[in-house]
């Protein structure tokens, strides 16, 4: 299925738990139609990452807030948020202290929303992937997606993707860290994690990743 990017939606959202393979599908979606990618989850790992680097207090909102506004479209469109660093866990810590500062989630938001409406590198459009971006960051994005699986599969890939990169991992305890997460995505009182009205849901659990990637195209092309 080939989309035409000059009628393809301007602005895509992927949203979904961890594990379910949104990440993928968005970095897909954005390299085929020439868009710019934003993984929004690692915005807070980059806050408090950025905070820690500079000297900086992550429970101090003053601290966080001037990390966040430091952050660069342009440097992430880069690859800034690939740094390996972001997947560990001093960035982990420092990311759960900037994220339960209101001022900070305002900052985000508004960088969120402007990386959709002005794409840095002059992309044609956006794709951005996370938690809410369907039902907070970008209520009115032209394409919406939903991705999830099977909370064993989706263990199961983490559990395997830790493995891969030399980390210990225990998949059962990998499976109850990802129940918990999914109870506490799901049920915080701010932008809980659940699919827009709107949202196209994917199943992953018995899709590859072409699969998927094709489900997500016709979607788009019938949208066009």
């Amino acid at each position: 299925m080939n989309v035409n990017p000059a009628t393809a939606p301007r602005v895509i959202t992927v949203d979904g738990p961890a594990g379910s393979g949104k990440g993928t599908l968005a970095r897909r979606l954005a390299r085929h139609l020439g868009y710019a990618h934003l993984d929004t989850g690692k915005l807070y790992r980059a806050v408090g990452l950025g905070t820690l680097r500079s000297g900086g207090d992550p429970a101090a909102p003053a601290d966080a807030v001037t990390a966040a506004k430091a952050l660069d479209p342009g440097a992430i469109a880069g690859g800034s948020l690939e740094d390996p660093e972001l997947t560990g866990d001093r960035a982990a810590s420092a990311a759960s202290k900037v994220a339960a500062i209101p001022e900070v989630r305002e900052v985000l938001l508004s960088f969120q929303r402007d990386f959709a409406a002005n794409p840095p590198g002059d992309a044609a459009g956006a794709v951005l992937d996370g938690r809410d971006t369907g039902t907070v960051v970008c209520p009115d994005a032209g394409a919406k997606f939903y991705v999830t699986a099977r909370v064993e599969e989706r263990a199961d890939r983490r559990h395997k993707e830790l493995l891969g990169r030399g980390e210990t991992s225990i998949y059962a305890r990998v499976l109850a860290d990802m129940k918990e997460r999914d109870v506490r995505d799901s049920t915080r009182a701010v932008a809980p994690l659940k699919p827009a009205d709107d949202a196209r849901t994917i199943d992953t659990s018995d899709l590859d990743a072409d699969a998927v990637f094709a489900v997500a195209l016709e979607h788009i092309a019938s949208l066009s």
